[in-house]
């Protein structure tokens, strides 16, 4: 096996991160970025460096340190063993940590310990699985990969003022004057504000039609992901009709969230009737105020039963007042794929970005997108 010293920071971070994935520690992508960075500054073939950056980027909760001091002994161990002829390191590791520890006392300091072994993990294979091969299972193993992702767009100003350190974008009088009794009335320096910022907050649409089955299932567990996670994200879902399930997605716990959803969703798996939903939704929140400066994201593979002219109407009004309209379609990563769907070709030019929905790595994409300016 290639040495830790002749791997790239690319290779090695990528490869650690599936191992801490593999023992269920949640890694986002971000964090495994920053964790390469660290490396590029970081002796590659020094333990103690490598080590204090992966703890430093890597972990976030400290009921986790355990697990990955166990687990980044055996993966700087097995990256520095002769034993092994292979080019490359496992692509997809899990570490299994029995519950009784051997007699080998080659294990050094770390003896006492539970054994832990490696073996490869169908767990990370779902980030790249199409939603549709998804069985209940692998359902609920991939909630666990959606609460990781983060969910933030990129923040506007406030109206709200705040204390500035320089020169801010108004004077502040009254600390001003409150500071200046200590001086005998003298003002001896001038305070500032200026403007906070403030999440923008995230719209999500998802088609529940008949053609989007075998999609939303998964899909509206990523919703569920986004609203758990953030506090300024709305959530719809619309067949035949618009229903909002903000309240029932904000629930911690996936099931009962999924479940209380689900029963308020009367058409699920029924027609598609883009246009007059997204009607209902601009007319009743949307342009009202809920859409303003948000980044709006329709979930949904385009087929539409309704009218194109009223889709395209509709999406044209969301644009305005949008601060960014985003159309996430699980079909677009079918090889020879065109928008040829009449709701496709009809929303297609008043979106802002056209990205695929397929998979967990998909939407670790699509949260990219999101927080782009």
């Amino acid at each position: 096996m290639t040495s830790a010293l002749a791997s790239s920071p690319e290779e090695i971070a990528v490869s650690f991160a599936r191992v801490l994935r593999g023992v269920g520690l949640l890694v986002p992508l971000d964090s495994v970025l920053t964790f390469v960075h660290a490396l590029d500054i970081v002796a590659l073939d020094n333990r103690s460096d490598v080590y204090w950056s992966a703890r430093t980027t890597l972990i976030r909760r400290p009921e986790d340190q355990p697990i990955f001091d166990r687990a980044f002994a055996v993966f700087w161990d097995q990256r520095h063993s002769d034993a092994s002829a292979e080019d490359q390191p496992p692509q997809h590791i899990t570490l299994l940590i029995d519950d009784e520890s051997g007699d080998d006392q080659s294990a050094g300091e770390y003896d006492t310990n539970p054994a832990v072994h490696l073996r490869f993990s169908a767990a990370e294979s779902l980030r790249t699985k199409d939603f549709a091969q998804y069985d209940d299972t692998e359902l609920a193993q991939a909630q666990q990969l959606m609460q990781a992702l983060r969910f933030a767009g990129p923040p506007r100003s406030s109206l709200r003022l705040t204390s500035a350190k320089r020169i801010g974008s108004r004077h502040d009088l009254r600390t001003t004057v409150r500071a200046s009794l200590r001086h005998g009335g003298e003002p001896m320096r001038l305070h500032w504000k200026q403007p906070t910022d403030r999440l923008r907050r995230i719209v999500v649409l998802l088609d529940i039609s008949g053609s989007m089955e075998p999609y939303a299932r998964a899909l509206l567990r990523f919703m569920h992901a986004a609203v758990a996670g953030r506090q300024r994200v709305e959530a719809f879902a619309f067949s035949t009709r618009l229903t909002r399930l903000t309240k029932e997605l904000r629930n911690r716990d996936p099931d009962k969230a999924i479940a209380r959803a689900a029963q308020q969703v009367p058409d699920w798996s029924g027609g598609t009737r883009l246009g007059e939903s997204l009607r209902k939704f601009n007319d009743t929140w949307g342009v009202r105020g809920m859409a303003r400066g948000a980044i709006v994201i329709v979930l949904s593979d385009g087929w539409d039963r309704g009218n194109p002219e009223l889709l395209a109407e509709q999406m044209q009004r969301l644009q305005r007042v949008s601060h960014r309209l985003i159309w996430v379609n699980p079909l677009k990563v079918t090889p020879g794929y065109a928008p040829l769907a009449k709701g496709m070709a009809a929303a297609l030019p008043y979106i802002d970005n056209f990205v695929e929905g397929h998979s967990i790595e998909a939407m670790e994409r699509l949260t990219r997108v999101i927080s782009a300016d």
